[in-house]
């Protein structure tokens, strides 16, 4: 491929006919060739044999004398197209000019490779088109209205002697362009111009041959887009050597000027604002210059927003073309002259405020006697404005019961007063406003309270809905022009404004009601004199000195100030010591006594001593706690917790406030044993699979006691990890009467736990895993039998944690596996010799006759 590679020089394939009189351009490129990129061109003309220089692109002394005035001129000329590419320009072809034409290339390669010129044919011909309108007349002025139809027609013939084809287009100049419209093309086929395609295909525009080589133009519902000028272009064509086809001349011819009229819908109107109550009048009038028999259809529209299309809009009325008239009420329409439709509408109400516009349709006779449409437009809004008669009228709101203290009833009025042009198709309702008293300069939001709408159904705010529900408050209508609010039992939350507001509502011709006024009225305060509510508790201890095992008993004595009729809730709490694990937040809810007697445990846990604790009410303001059997547990700060209620409304109970007695404190003075607890085991780091045991060994300091006075809660916990920052894992427990329970697990291995001495206690882990890994202790809870025989449960005690590390057994983890490997690997080595052995001796032995080959001795070099 590399040294077939060479300069090619191309120009178009001969012969090229082109016309007499025309514009001629030949095209000569050159490719595949070295050096600059921008390439010379030579061009040479031959009649017969010798060539003659015409023109050249790099040298101006090229052209040979004939040529220079022409060239001179600008008849003859290049054009450059591209750097490889250039085009010989010759206006005015002549019959002279026919013949060969040469295009060379000077070299600029390094080794001379490929074609260096080319040669075309260039056959001149007499101009045979002949382009004109109808008969031949000049161009016509046609004057149309909107939805007419009209023909227009072109003459176009050719006596030229080679084969060649019309091709015919009609266009129009609207602007300064002309713009096709349909075209016959040399090949035969119609084409409809750009913006033209959807009318070409409804048959709108047509394009058809005649006699005589006439083309006729038929347009039907002509627009204002039909106006305009209108020429006939025809060009010539001729298919080449090449089999394309080549346009060698154009021509056209201006037809006719057409103007369109149109057809506008216009809405003419006296008052475009109307009293509620009155008449509307608008006219529709269609502005055409038809001067034949023609009918309009006319049909009214509504809308709400002038920018709603034909679909979204009402239409009130509608006359077709015979003068059929759509029924209604109290719309009327009529026809008042030849363009003119006017549209009544009797006893406007506000809801007729908006847009009206119409929309007209013009229909022309056919011959055949139907009709046919030939142009609709619509008119452009019109607002419309319908004033309300307002009625007037005035609120006046008072309070005719104001509460003097919290939990009296309230009532406010609201009255219409001075009321004028009420009639029947007036109505009223209300709407209840709130709006807090806050200090200084804020300002607080209104909150709605009820409201009534047009039928006189209650809206309920969210502020007053569930009390109403109860029936707490209160809305009604004792008159026609009256509104009460009535609160049954005011509380500190309903201090505050109120205010009404009147609505008045105007009923239409539909029967629905619209609202047409609002009046609000002044504000009325709700307030009444209030003094803080006061309440003081008093705990008493009724014996200063105990022991463990007696009762714990305190009462709790209330009085309070400026509270109605009060009644007390009672709550028991008991702040024990920072050591005391059972309870690490510090206080605990022991047993609450409610405003209506009721006693419950609140966090009273021990289930032994259910019935131990009990709270009673002595007198109206006083109260009684006992705890049996106290222990050393039970110490701590003990305080009453009160609430005073008063009654509220409904029957209903409502806090008042709240008050803390002073703390009575139970501290055992005792000198009994101090008990420590320790965790040991001979290995801490042990194989998985292997016994674990861990000792829990309690040890006593101080007073001596007899084994059997003496019993033990004991647990045992885990941490999963080093740094005991998890929270640890309950293993198994026993409680002082030899009950074990042990906690779920997810591994093989198990516990046990036992007691193996009065203060020992071992726990064994069987089988151990990974997973068993971590810091174990244990906790202690004594309990001591007193010398009254009551058993005293002292604080709990924590062991210090210990660290158990299970490891793997290597060997025996990998001794079976690596005997069955071995075992396996010696039969399937013995059992694949033995295979091969008895394959090679009996299953694939073959008896090989060698052919006798003669024994000859090495010749030495030298005799070779």
């Amino acid at each position: 491929i590399a040294f077939c590679r060479g300069r090619i020089v191309r120009v178009p394939k001969g012969p090229l006919i082109r016309v007499l009189g025309t514009e001629v351009a030949i095209p000569c490129s050159v490719s595949d060739y070295d050096g600059p990129s921008e390439q010379n061109f030579d061009w040479e003309f031959a009649r017969e044999t010798d060539f003659v220089r015409i023109v050249s692109t790099w040298d101006s002394t090229f052209t040979s004398e004939e040529y220079q005035k022409r060239v001179g001129h600008g008849d003859i000329k290049l054009r450059r197209s591209s750097n490889d590419a250039v085009e010989l320009v010759i206006k005015n072809i002549q019959p002279t000019d026919q013949g060969r034409y040469k295009c060379s290339t000077p070299s600029t390669d390094a080794t001379v490779q490929g074609n260096y010129d080319a040669e075309v044919q260039v056959k001149v011909i007499s101009d045979g088109l002949w382009v004109s309108g109808s008969k031949a007349r000049s161009s016509t002025s046609l004057k149309l209205s909107e939805g007419d139809s009209f023909k227009l027609r072109c003459s176009a013939i050719t006596t030229s002697p080679e084969h060649t084809h019309l091709h015919v287009t009609w266009q129009i100049k609207s602007g300064l362009s002309w713009q096709d419209i349909l075209s016959l093309t040399h090949e035969g086929k119609f084409q409809p111009g750009p913006g033209y395609e959807e009318r070409y295909r409804d048959g709108d525009i047509r394009l058809d041959t005649g006699a005589n080589d006439t083309y006729r133009l038929s347009v039907s519902q002509a627009s204002s887009v039909d106006a305009g000028a209108y020429r006939c272009l025809v060009s010539e064509w001729v298919r080449g050597a090449d089999s394309s086809w080549q346009k060698i001349q154009e021509k056209s011819v201006e037809i006719a000027s057409v103007s369109i009229q149109r057809t506008d819908v216009l809405i003419s109107t006296s008052n475009l604002s109307v009293t509620e109550r009155d008449s509307l009048d608008l006219t529709c009038n269609i502005t055409t210059d038809r001067s034949g028999i023609f009918q309009a259809e006319v049909t009214w529209y509504f809308s709400g927003s002038p920018d709603d299309t034909l679909s979204d809009a009402q239409v009130l009325l509608s006359m077709d073309h015979d003068s059929v008239v759509s029924d209604s009420t109290l719309i009327s329409l009529s026809h008042v002259d030849r363009n003119s439709y006017r549209l009544l509408v009797r006893d406007v109400g506000v809801e007729d405020s908006g847009y009206y516009f119409c929309q007209a349709a013009v229909w022309v006779p056919l011959l055949n006697g139907s009709w046919h449409k030939v142009v609709e437009r619509t008119s452009a809004p019109v607002s419309v404005v319908v004033t309300a008669l307002e009625p007037d009228y005035e609120v006046f709101l008072n309070a005719s019961k104001t509460p003097k203290f919290s939990d009296d009833p309230t009532e406010l009025e609201c009255r219409i007063t001075n009321a004028q042009d009420t009639e029947a198709n007036i109505r009223f309702t209300v709407s209840w406003y709130y709006k807090e008293h806050l200090p200084g300069d804020d300002v607080a939001t209104e909150e709605l309270l009820a409201t009534m709408d047009a039928d006189w159904t209650l809206l309920l705010g969210d502020r007053s809905r569930e009390r109403t529900q109860n029936g707490e408050i209160i809305f009604s209508k004792k008159a026609v022009d009256t509104f009460s609010l009535r609160i049954q039992w005011t509380s500190e939350s309903d201090r505050g404004d109120y205010f009404c507001v009147i609505s008045a509502w105007s009923r239409h011709r539909n029967n629905s009601w619209v609202k047409s006024k609002d009046v609000t009225s002044a504000p009325v305060s709700i307030l009444w004199a209030t003094q803080d509510y006061t309440l003081t508790v008093e705990a008493v201890k009724l014996k200063p000195f105990f022991v463990a095992g007696h009762t714990f008993e305190m009462t709790c004595k209330v009085s309070s100030k400026n509270i109605k009729t009060p009644r007390y809730s009672v709550l028991i709490t008991a702040e024990k010591p920072l050591t005391d694990q059972s309870n690490p937040n510090g206080t605990t809810r022991i047993i609450s006594l409610n405003q209506d007697s009721v006693v419950r445990l609140e966090d009273w846990t021990d289930q032994t001593r259910v019935d131990g604790v009990v709270l009673e009410k002595v007198q109206e303001n006083e109260f009684r706690y006992r705890m049996y059997q106290t222990q050393i547990s039970d110490a701590g700060l003990y305080r009453c917790v009160v609430t005073a209620w008063s009654p509220g409304g409904g029957g209903m109970w409502r806090e008042a406030v709240n008050g803390l007695s002073n703390p009575i404190q139970i501290d055992f003075q005792t000198s009994g044993p101090v008990f420590n607890v320790s965790v040991h085991s001979d290995n801490l780091t042990i194989y998985q699979g292997e016994l674990a045991d861990l000792l829990c060994i309690i040890t006593t300091d101080g007073m001596a006691l007899e084994p059997d006075d003496m019993s033990f809660d004991v647990s045992w916990f885990a941490v999963r990890s080093f740094a005991l920052d998890r929270e640890p894992v309950l293993l198994a427990s026993v409680d002082r009467r030899g009950i074990v329970t042990q906690s779920r697990r997810n591994g093989s291995s198990d516990l046990s736990l036992e007691r193996i001495s009065p203060l020992e206690f071992r726990l064994r882990v069987h089988g151990c895993e990974d997973h068993d890994f971590g810091n174990h202790y244990c906790m202690v809870t004594p309990w001591v039998r007193s010398a009254t025989g009551v058993w005293q449960q002292e604080p709990a005690v924590k062991a210090k944690p210990v660290f158990l590390s299970v490891k793997m057994d290597v060997l025996n983890a990998f001794k079976y596996p690596l005997l069955i490997g071995i075992g396996l690997a010696t039969v399937i080595g013995l059992l694949s010799c033995l295979i091969g052995y008895c394959s090679s001796r009996w299953c694939c032995k073959k008896e090989v006759q060698e052919t006798r080959r003669e024994r000859r001795r090495l010749m030495s070099m030298e005799m070779d």
